[in-house]
């Protein structure tokens, strides 16, 4: 397998070079990418020093996969061409994501969605993914009426000048580079960009994605979108509606047997999902699970994943291991 890594030098870039390291994958030959200005430089993965170079000249080299974490414009101008070379071309950023020849694809939920003629794939929003992987298994057995979701993001969600804002904060230094405020010692309910209706796109991602990566657009999603002077990982407080009644008892053994799951509901212990202890893991952590009583069939649910691994790195990383277990790269 010839891999490719485009956006290598970026917060994702990085974490996916862990990730691919840490899991093992086994490749031919590997093609670092990233913009003008790192080409030329080299980054070491698996103990071994690659030159980086720029995209115009991976087309030349014909990769079998490219994960692709260099913003949207870069994956509208070059997954298409790469994808036309035979390249499987895993997404990260939001340009295919709703296009409907595109699988926006979470591995626990939807794995069916990959095929041999599917060689653009999409990773969903960070928020997206752990927002299902939590609640694909209560849709299958209770169906989904409505949700009511409010996230609490980390800064590392918008990249490195984010994190370095947030770090020069609490140094003293109050230069405004992403944010338009202060977000240490502060929270502010903007992610992405403000629509007509009033949401933002971050927003408007957790409807839409949700609803494909289910395969139910019957669902209704209504969030708000919070940014926090965080490192660790996204939170999401999820108010669920279900079209069928249940018992708390099934919740909790549906979620503890669920692959990518790991339950931490101990009240009276205060074992809770914090982005603090979900920081550098791979799992999707639910707590808080409790029965909603001014509803019925409402249940409460707290949700908390590392955005950089699982968010990001990890759901691509799992997306080509599945193709490589589907046999549809070698």
């Amino acid at each position: 397998m010839k891999l490719a890594l485009v956006g290598a030098t970026g917060l994702v870039g990085e974490m996916m070079i862990r990730v691919l390291e840490e899991r093992k994958i086994k490749f031919n030959e590997f093609y670092p990418v990233a913009s003008s200005n790192s080409v030329g430089k080299s980054i070491v993965f698996n103990k071994k020093e690659y030159k980086i170079i720029s995209i115009d000249e991976l087309l030349t080299l014909k990769p079998d996969v490219a994960l692709f974490s260099a913003g949207s414009e870069i994956s509208k101008q070059y997954a298409q061409k790469l994808s036309d070379l035979g390249c499987f071309v895993i997404d990260n950023s939001s340009a295919w994501r709703m296009n409907e020849q595109v699988p926006l694809v979470v591995p626990e939920v939807n794995n069916h969605q990959l095929r041999e003629n599917s060689h653009i794939i999409a990773n969903p929003n960070c928020s997206t993914i752990q927002l299902v992987v939590a609640l694909a298994p209560l849709h299958k057995k209770y169906k989904i009426r409505r949700l009511v979701i409010s996230t609490y993001q980390s800064v590392t969600g918008t990249g490195i000048k984010a994190v370095n804002q947030l770090n020069n904060e609490r140094s003293g230094k109050d230069e405004l580079t992403v944010y338009p405020y202060k977000i240490d010692m502060n929270c502010f309910p903007h992610g992405g960009d403000f629509l007509s209706d009033g949401s933002t796109t971050e927003e408007a991602k957790l409807l839409n994605e949700t609803r494909k990566i289910l395969e139910d657009n019957t669902i209704q999603v209504t969030s708000t979108v919070v940014r926090i002077p965080v490192v660790g990982g996204h939170s999401e407080a999820i108010n669920v509606e279900f079209e069928h009644s249940f018992e708390l008892e099934d919740i909790l053994s549906l979620l503890k047997n669920s692959t990518g799951i790991v339950v931490q509901d101990e009240p009276s212990q205060n074992l809770y999902p914090m982005p603090i202890t979900a920081h550098n893991k791979d799992a999707v952590f639910v707590g808080r699970i409790r029965r909603d009583n001014s509803i019925k069939n409402g249940l409460n649910l707290w949700v908390v994943s590392d955005n950089l691994r699982k968010g990001a790195a990890t759901n691509a990383v799992q997306i080509l291991e599945s193709l490589l277990i589907k046999g549809l790269v070698f």
